[in-house]
């Protein structure tokens, strides 16, 4: 069958659903032609709208049609109709962290070495794309069938260029470095790409324990955590070796100009010195952990939700959409409920940023294709919004609902 690179809804068979969150949520769809399996996340253009998301969808559109990495979990396709946004990426099917940790999976120190590893090689990665993440934490590492670990989710991800700062307070309370509260509470200088690397500590240290080495909730105020810092040490399990302690040490180092936040830093850990990183970035290296084959590592419940309680449901849409159009049509266009939310979604539909990386790889080399790897983009919900400093010329038209963004 040939190729048709002008994608759509159509192209693709639903499956079923496994996940959600405030952008959107994740279905597993078919490729009808190629027969490949994705995970396609769809974000609703109205509430996104009405949540001022628009932004960072945009954003994270932008950052992910530029990136490709063995440990991320990489963008192929994206493509809007007249209610959702789509984006179709690699299908991960071993589930994220978090969903392991609340299985009370007991993750052994090598396993966590390994995860180090493998992110370090993805922060590395999207450093040198001057792109820092902004919220790395189990729920958004996701794990292929083998084992291995992708970082997904850059819908409050920030782009600097050299010698700029960062200076918006994002992320997810307990996953954020010190520098970010008090840049935010001291109007300091702003932050760098190091911010990740700490968020990559606090998640080893849980995966290990059980448990965060701060004890911070979304519910504390931003100028107690800045006094916290200061004044709580980490507590290092007696059991840990004294190995996977110093390197902990060094990723939850308080300063960030002394802190480990770069792959050099990473790989001159004593730790580390017997790891074999060109096998590693090859996948080459076994996990100690393997998800079950025999399951589908996700709450059940989405599907449910998504059959039963969803009022718009994607395997609806055809039906529903023919039927909306039926009835604009007879509509008196001066009707509009709502101005301002129509010229949003116009400038949406306009501005959308439509990308086929299996075009773009054939354009490159016809014979360099391989989708063989494929993993869920969790949609979970990240705490604090992420300002941005993406300017559209058709985003001012309706800016009393889609309010002009700050400071990345």
């Amino acid at each position: 069958m040939a190729l048709d690179f002008k994608m759509n809804f159509d192209h693709f068979q639903i499956l079923r659903a496994i996940g959600k969150g405030s952008f959107g949520k994740v279905c597993i769809v078919q490729k009808r032609d190629t027969e490949k399996m994705y995970a396609m996340k769809y974000m609703n253009k109205q509430q996104c709208v009405e949540r001022d998301e628009v932004r960072n969808v945009f954003r994270e559109l932008e950052i992910l049609q530029d990136i490709e990495h063995v440990f991320l979990v990489n963008l192929w396709y994206s493509f809007q109709d007249e209610e959702d946004m789509f984006m179709v990426v690699d299908l991960l099917l071993g589930g994220d962290l978090r969903y392991h940790l609340q299985q009370n999976v007991q993750f052994t120190e090598e396993t966590v070495k390994l995860y180090i590893c493998e992110m370090a090689l993805a922060l590395d990665y999207l450093r040198s794309q001057h792109i820092i993440h902004r919220d790395v934490k189990p729920d958004n590492i996701l794990l292929d069938e083998q084992g291995h670990a992708h970082l997904s989710d850059f819908n409050i991800a920030t782009i600097i260029r050299d010698g700029e700062r960062a200076t918006a307070l994002a992320g997810t309370k307990p996953y954020m470095a010190p520098e970010i509260f008090h840049s935010f509470v001291n109007r300091g200088t702003g932050y760098s790409f190091e911010v990740d690397w700490w968020s990559m500590g606090v998640m080893a240290y849980e995966l290990l324990r059980g448990w965060r080495p701060y004890d911070i909730h979304s519910s504390n105020p931003v100028e107690s955590l800045v006094q916290l810092f200061s004044t709580v040490s980490v507590q290092y399990a007696p059991t840990w070796s004294p190995g996977m302690v110093r390197l902990l040490r060094k990723l939850l180092t308080v300063s960030p100009e002394h802190r480990f936040s770069s792959l050099t830093d990473i790989q001159a850990s004593p730790y580390l010195a017997d790891v074999m990183w060109d096998e590693l970035s090859q996948k080459k290296v076994e996990p100690g952990f393997v998800p079950n084959k025999g399951r589908l590592h996700c709450d059940p419940t989405f599907e449910l939700e998504e059959m039963i309680l969803e009022s718009r449901p994607l395997h609806k849409k055809k039906k529903r959409l023919a039927k909306n159009k039926s009835r604009d049509n007879s509509k008196d266009s001066s009707q509009s409920e709502n101005d301002y939310l129509q010229e949003c979604l116009e400038a949406i539909q306009q501005d959308f940023v439509i990308f086929n990386r299996e075009k773009l790889k054939r354009s490159q080399d016809p014979d360099a294709l391989d989708e063989g790897m494929s993993a869920p983009e969790a949609t979970d919900e990240a705490e604090l919004e992420a300002d941005t400093d993406l300017e559209s010329s058709h985003f001012h038209m309706c800016s009393s609902v889609c309010p002009s963004a700050g400071s990345s």
